[in-house]
């Protein structure tokens, strides 16, 4: 899941800067792709920005261990005008219903519409609490991960896409959801409803380095990782 890569880069870099003999590999394709891998065994530890389905668990035999909260936000380009959006609004420029900037007050131009595969967990959390599971247009540009997300939206003024929080910087503006301002700190007391939580999973229980890898993750030093990535660990530490 390529929400989590800033926190398992960070890590990695830290743990084999203390010990020259460990190798850690990131690589990101979605979470979808990140069950599948640990799955089949291909990959010692396979992120997921969305908890397993029962299929999932029963067909790989996968362990979870999740680690951080997340917000999923709308975002639009910094000289975009839009300060707040309602969910109604959302799910009318998703579905098509509205395409132009200036029915939502902007300027007269066509709404440049950017979503993720279905394979993504970003996509999941928000597609079901930022759309209420309404229908994404099909003429809705595809883009592969949260970074080539921030890359288009960033680009590109009359574009509306969607990012995990933490990912979030000067290239990007996150309107107002519903009155409710878009900040990890109100994604992790429930005032702010797009969130969901980041997983680390494994086939079988982990051992070894893998388990030394994920207690990392999960302890102090992990924790200030996670802080420093945009996120909130699991616990609120």
């Amino acid at each position: 899941g390529t929400a989590h890569i800033p926190v398992m880069n960070a890590a990695a870099e830290k743990i084999m800067k203390a010990n020259p003999d460990i190798r850690i590999t990131v690589a990101g394709g979605g979470s979808g792709l990140g069950v599948q891998k640990a799955g089949e065994g291909l990959v010692q530890i396979g992120n997921a920005g969305r908890a397993l389905s029962a299929e999932e668990v029963a067909e790989y035999g996968l362990v979870s261990f999740p680690f951080a909260v997340d917000g999923v936000c709308t975002v639009v380009h910094p000289e975009n005008p839009l300060g707040s959006i309602t969910s109604q609004q959302l799910q009318d420029i998703f579905a098509g219903r509205i395409t132009n900037w200036k029915e939502l007050g902007g300027s007269d131009h066509e709404i440049h519409l950017f979503t993720r595969d279905e394979a993504s967990g970003t996509r999941k959390v928000y597609w079901s609490k930022a759309l209420a599971k309404a229908e994404i247009a099909a003429s809705a540009n595809v883009v592969a991960s949260n970074g080539a997300m921030k890359t288009a939206v960033g680009k590109d003024p009359y574009a509306i896409g969607y990012v995990s929080i933490g990912h979030l910087d000067a290239s990007l503006k996150a309107p107002d959801l519903d009155g409710v301002a878009v900040t990890q700190e109100n994604a992790a007391d429930g005032t702010y409803p797009v969130t969901r939580k980041l997983y680390m999973n494994t086939k079988g229980e982990p051992e070894g380095l893998t388990r030394a890898f994920i207690d990392y993750i999960l302890g102090e030093d992990g924790a200030g990782i996670i802080v420093d990535a945009g996120y909130l660990p699991v616990g609120g530490k």
